[in-house]
Parts: C-alpha cells; sequence; structure tokens
C-alpha cells in the first residue's frame, strides 16, 4: 500500500527526474508541461502550444514514399474516414500493410503528425502504410473513434487489389491511445470475424481507464508527459463518464476484456517510467495467459512519449528495431 511505504520514497509519480535516461533528458526538456482543462486543449488544437516541435526534414528515402489521401466509407450515419495511403517506390505487388492508428490522449492529433516514420516503415519494409484520420473525443465519444477506425480496416481490406496489398498481412497498431484504439479494433475484428489480423503493434498503449482513478498508484511512473490527470480528463473525454467506475461502457476499455483468446498475436513495448507501465505489462500477461503469442518490452529510463529524444538516442534506436523486427516477423520477411 502507498502508506506503507518508506519515508524516503516518494508516495506519488513526482521526482522521478533522476531515473529519466542521461540521453532522454534533452528530449523531455523539449515537451511542454501542462494539464488538460477544455479550455487548453482548444489551445492545443489550435496548434499555438506546439510551435517548438517541428518534425526533422525528411530523408531522400521518405520523400521516395508516395503520400495519397483517400477516404474510405464511415460508419453507419457517420462521415467518411480519412485515410493517409503510404506506397513505397518499387514496382512490387501484393505487398504486407500496416494500419497506423495516431497517438494524442483520444482528444488530439492526426495521421500527418506520424508522417515520417510511416514512410520510414514503408520504404524499410517495402510494405504500404495506411494511417487513419479517426474521429476525436470529446466530440465523438466511444464507440465512434473505433468504428472509423474499423471502417477504414475494412476498406483496405475491400480494396487489397487496387492497393497492392495482400490480405494475408494486415497488421494493426498506434502510439499511446492509438495503441489503445488499435488493440480496441483487434478485439472488434476478432468479435466480427471479417478482417483477419497478422499483429496488434502496441507502443505505450493507452488501455485501462482505471489506471486513472488507481487507489496505489506506481510511485516512479507518470510524472512526465502523460500524468494521471490527463490521463482522467482523455479517458473521461472517450467514455463520456467518469473514468474507473461501473458506468464505463462494456468493451471501451481493452484491458476489462475478459476473453482475450483469439486476438492476433502481440508486440508490446512502453518506457519503465511510462504511467501505463504497468496496464501494458498487465495487458501482454493476459495476452500470454490466453495462449496469444506476445511480445513485452520494457525501456529502461523511458517517460511517454521519449522519441521524441530523436533516433540518436540509443533507446529509440532499441525501440525502433524492436518494432521494426516484429512487423518483419509477422509479414514473413525475415
Amino acid at each position: 500500500m502507498a502508506d506503507s511505504l518508506p519515508n524516503d520514497r516518494p508516495s506519488g509519480p513526482a521526482g522521478t527526474r533522476g531515473l529519466v535516461a542521461p540521453e532522454l533528458l534533452a528530449g523531455l526538456d523539449l515537451l511542454p508541461k501542462f494539464e488538460f482543462t477544455p479550455e487548453l486543449l482548444a489551445y492545443i488544437r489550435s496548434g499555438a502550444a506546439l510551435t517548438g516541435l517541428a518534425p526533422p526534414p525528411l530523408s531522400p528515402a521518405q520523400q521516395a514514399v508516395a503520400c495519397a489521401e483517400r477516404f474510405a466509407p464511415g460508419p453507419s450515419g457517420a462521415p467518411d474516414v480519412r485515410v493517409l495511403v503510404y506506397t513505397p517506390p518499387s514496382a512490387a505487388t501484393a505487398r504486407p500493410v500496416y494500419m497506423h492508428v495516431h497517438g494524442g490522449g483520444f482528444i488530439l492529433g492526426g495521421p500527418e503528425q506520424n508522417d515520417g516514420l510511416n514512410r520510414t516503415t514503408a520504404a524499410d519494409l517495402d510494405c504500404v502504410v495506411v494511417s487513419v484520420a479517426y474521429r476525436l473525443a470529446p466530440e465523438t465519444t466511444w464507440p465512434g473513434p473505433v468504428e472509423d477506425c474499423y471502417a477504414a480496416l475494412k476498406w483496405l481490406h475491400a480494396n487489397a487489389g487496387e492497393l497492392g496489398v495482400d490480405r494475408t498481412r494486415i497488421a494493426i497498431g498506434g502510439e499511446s491511445a492509438g495503441g489503445g484504439h488499435a488493440a480496441a479494433l483487434a478485439i472488434v475484428a476478432r468479435d466480427r470475424g471479417e478482417v483477419p489480423i497478422c499483429l496488434q503493434l502496441l507502443d505505450s498503449p493507452m488501455l485501462d481507464d482505471r489506471t486513472a482513478s488507481a487507489s496505489d498508484p506506481h510511485p516512479y511512473c507518470g510524472e512526465f508527459v502523460w500524468t494521471p490527470a490527463s490521463n482522467r480528463f482523455g479517458w473521461q473525454a472517450l467514455l463520456g463518464v467518469e473514468p474507473g467506475g461501473p458506468e464505463v461502457p462494456a468493451g471501451a476499455a481493452p484491458a476489462r476484456l475478459e476473453d482475450f483468446a483469439g486476438l492476433p498475436p502481440a508486440f508490446v513495448v512502453v518506457g519503465a517510467l511510462d504511467l501505463f507501465l504497468e496496464e501494458d505489462m498487465e495487458y501482454a500477461r493476459r495476452l500470454m495467459r490466453a495462449g496469444v503469442p506476445t511480445e513485452l518490452h520494457v525501456i529502461p529510463g523511458a517517460f511517454h512519449g521519449f522519441g521524441v529524444a530523436g533516433e540518436d538516442a540509443p533507446q529509440v534506436q532499441a525501440m525502433l528495431r524492436l518494432r521494426r523486427d516484429a512487423l518483419a516477423r509477422a509479414f514473413k520477411l525475415s
């Protein structure tokens, strides 16, 4: 219990800067510090709060990947779903495909924010990448965003020939909230039985609304970038009810799933200082317990969003290599 901790041990996620890997500290200092409110959400969406975080210029290999905007038929009664389709320059056909779901706490972002990494994935693995612009909360609550992702997945599967992709090699994944939506999408795809998934690639996924209301929070996780307060804000925006309670709709939080059997193979990576550390480890444990092939990696000294430190940081290099290798295996490239 938190109240039984020694006096020299913090009782909440604070004072953990000394545990951050030295190579990641410069990246940490680039990130703004705030707690979400409706007013701040509007300000951040305006772009004014993130002007100092411009992505690096694209390399020649990234520029060689074509990017096309397309629209998939939306869920019943909902708008069409905008997607970005990345296609590498080679003449290959029947490529594997990775459907990417962007992060942003359920409340922010769009597929453009992962443009560089999606181009790199397409070029490095000679695969198509489809990145989904799902509707954001709180304007659209659950299950709207996941239904958008499923509509994009069905469109991808139905148009495999036109897109030049192999229907038997479809992977899905995302970062943070995108990882949470990807996990939920894997559950929906299993239950509906229409589109086979060869891998769910979950990078620091946001899986459990109860983390926001834990009575015994991890004393060393969640100080940086995505805090318990921000987590409660994001989950409440998605759910439309207070997170952590019995009113949460069935199926809205992947961690509340009872039956993990039959889900697609999973890759899970998370930083050791990330607020999502324990929920992600527990999710991986339950997948393994259900006989689902699962790969779990914890990156020492890493906070949520540590990729901002850049590819020169060894922790970022390790994460990208692990991610790339998992996709290559799922695509049967190695």
